[in-house]
């Protein structure tokens, strides 16, 4: 059985030539704190509340993936908003019950998850 006690990091890519563009939304327009660092294969690292998303270019990169990470949020209307006020385009999906949720993707196509647990 694996044991495990929390996610540390999840890696996504984006086209090659991209690094910076990358660097600029997720740092200056999501307002997200990198890790500084020099990280293997030219990676850039972000830390999204105890965790980590690790940046990296890739041949082949895939844009309209259903995959994504999920993350529950302080308050789904206020980061909406803030999506909204970047010209970050918001999608949503099926309904489920306890769950108020939206998704948006990265200028590349990096699919995410935004949930609010709701009573």
């Amino acid at each position: 059985m694996l044991e495990i006690k929390h996610l540390d990091h999840f890696l996504i890519t984006i086209p090659t030539g991209t690094i910076e563009d990358a660097r600029r939304f997720y740092a200056e327009t999501l307002r997200l704190n990198e890790i500084p660092g020099d990280h293997p294969h030219g990676a850039i690292w972000i830390k999204l509340g105890n965790i980590e998303l690790h940046i990296r270019e890739e041949e082949g990169h895939q844009r309209n993936s259903a995959r994504h990470a999920a993350f529950v949020v302080k308050n789904l209307k206020a980061a909406k908003d803030f999506l909204i006020q970047n010209n970050v385009e918001i999608s949503y999906s099926s309904v489920i019950k306890g769950r108020d949720r939206c998704f948006f993707r990265d200028p590349w196509g990096n699919r995410f998850e935004l949930i609010e647990y709701i009573s």
